[in-house]
């Protein structure tokens, strides 16, 4: 016979978690929970999502739960319009899980959570018509996060964005003919992608930078006139592709 610790060990009986638990004994004979495997009352978060998993119409009934972890992931499997008071949950991880969830025009209430992985949710999901009220966010991330979704048309605006990775992001998307914003930007990593994507005009100017692989980005878009001098920079790279754009001319 099996011995009462035993199936205390188990999560069954008087002495387990299915003690007292309203869906004992009936999900257990259907299967629908297995102690130690898949249960709402243990205090692991792989049980708890094993247990939801199996039964998402009970998700709502845990959205108010004592214990953060049991309410994060029932806010996975709740319907959408159930976890809408979630938003202002004072667990930062269930407001994750809201802002991955959420519909996009019920995004722009989180926008100044105080959480920065809730804010890169936000930022990576908000509507682009609503994207330019993350371009002051105190991080850089979320920031950088922005720049890569911003239209076209309104990068500009982070062109003398505080961080170099901001920055890097707008030079890499910029239409060609407004990169000259970026063109003497302090960091020389933006400068180079810059001059990666230069029209030729700008590509001339960028060949006198001061950095080496500024000069050997813009080797590639500068109009061959301009090269004969870099066939004495003093770097060997940028040395070695002027010299082999020019060898191209003498080839064609």
């Amino acid at each position: 016979m099996t011995s009462e610790k035993t199936l205390a060990d188990a999560g069954i009986g008087r002495l387990g978690l299915c003690s007292g638990c309203s869906y004992f004994p009936d999900y257990l004979n259907s299967r629908r929970c297995t102690p130690g495997d898949a249960c709402i009352r243990a205090h692991s978060g792989r049980q708890i999502d094993r247990f939801l998993r199996a039964n998402p119409e009970l998700a709502q009934n845990y959205l108010g739960d004592i214990f953060w972890e049991r309410r994060a992931i029932a806010t996975r499997y709740a319907a959408i319009d159930t976890i809408f008071p979630l938003k202002s949950d004072p667990d930062e991880v269930v407001r994750r899980v809201v802002a991955m969830r959420l519909p996009v025009d019920q995004l722009i209430s989180m926008i100044h959570d105080q959480d920065r992985e809730v804010r890169l949710s936000v930022a990576a999901r908000l509507p682009e018509a609503q994207l330019i009220q993350l371009i002051n966010d105190p991080d850089y991330l979320i920031r950088a996060t922005v720049a890569r979704r911003l239209p076209h048309g309104q990068l500009a605006k982070l062109n003398k964005d505080p961080e170099r990775e901001v920055r890097k992001v707008v030079a890499s998307r910029l239409p060609a003919f407004a990169l000259h914003m970026l063109a003497n930007d302090p960091e020389p990593e933006v400068r180079a992608i810059v001059a990666e994507r230069a029209l030729p005009g700008l590509a001339v100017a960028l060949l006198q930078d001061e950095e080496w692989w500024v000069r050997l980005a813009a080797v590639g878009n500068a109009p061959l006139e301009f090269l004969p001098p870099l066939t004495n920079d003093p770097e060997v790279e940028v040395r070695d592709a002027a010299l082999a754009r020019l060898s191209e001319k003498n080839t064609a």
